[in-house]
């Protein structure tokens, strides 16, 4: 079985809930895929970090990152896998706004200014949350050379009309959400 096809399995098998959920757009739904069972599970994370390079091997980047939350265990898992395979990644975290106190940064792990990222969360419907890292990351003069997503829920449009590519490992219709 390959690394994405056990991947699909344990989403269905684990991230996906039904019920009446509020997504982070305020839109509202009767299933909801909560990849965080997922990238934080001890056979998903590491299947998440190589399924999401063998996703985006068509793009040339060394850091990866996203809006904290849904998007830190997606980026570490990316870099731990590519450690494995002899290559050096960076991951960072975007904070929704600057904090008011310590360094005062945004963006948190190794300097993304002059280096090329990829933009990453777990999943998305309207591209918002991974739209505002990736302002962020330009703000903070970050290449952004795409976003990566698990699950693509419906944000292709929004992230593809920004002239990004997107690389998802899985489109909502490939889960078993009926």
């Amino acid at each position: 079985m390959t690394d994405r096809a056990r991947l699909l399995e344990l989403v269905n098998q684990i991230a996906v809930v039904r019920g009446d959920v509020t997504l982070s757009s305020g839109q509202k739904a009767d299933r909801y895929v909560d990849l965080r069972r997922i990238t934080l599970h001890h056979e998903g994370g590491p299947l998440v970090g190589r399924v999401m390079l063998e996703v985006t091997k068509h793009l040339d980047f060394d850091v990866v990152g996203g809006l904290t939350l849904g998007a830190d265990p997606v980026a570490t898992a990316m870099m731990h896998a590519a450690a494995a395979q002899g290559r050096a990644l960076d991951a960072c975290v975007v904070r929704k706004e600057k904090k008011a106190h310590g360094m005062q940064r945004q963006i948190e792990g190794p300097g993304v200014e002059g280096r090329k990222v990829l933009a990453v969360d777990d999943t998305s419907t309207t591209g918002n949350s991974v739209l505002q890292a990736v302002d962020a990351l330009r703000e903070a003069g970050a290449d952004v050379v795409g976003v990566g997503l698990i699950v693509d829920r419906g944000a292709h449009e929004s992230i593809e009309m920004t002239g990004l590519g997107l690389s998802a490992v899985f489109r909502l219709e490939e889960l078993d959400i009926g």
